[in-house]
């Protein structure tokens, strides 16, 4: 990946999470780390993003999750030409639940 993130703090926040054992440690840290809207807000894209791979359209998101067409479009232009983060994620969480 590109180095447009890339730092020592950015390397040792991740190594935080991917220390994180289970969903109730999650809670617990993201409570500590972040506020609860911005907790929210990525929950949010998370959903958003889903649902444009399911093709589904932006009047539907919009309802379904909230967002602001702002969100959506950012969203969709993460999934067409960010870094695949999107789609490596929901692809496993699909793969997990079969």
């Amino acid at each position: 990946m590109e180095n447009k993130i890339r730092s020592e703090s950015i390397d040792e926040l991740f190594q935080a999470l991917l220390a994180l054992r289970d969903q109730e440690e999650c809670y617990r840290f993201f409570a500590d780390l972040t506020t609860i809207p911005e907790i929210k807000s990525l929950a949010q894209r998370l959903q958003v993003a889903k649902l444009l791979m399911q093709n589904e359209t932006y009047t539907v998101i919009s309802k379904s999750t909230g967002a602001s067409t702002a969100t959506i479009s950012r969203v969709k232009n993460a999934l067409f030409y960010g870094s695949d983060g999107y789609k490596l994620i929901i692809d496993r969480l699909k793969n997990n639940q079969e």
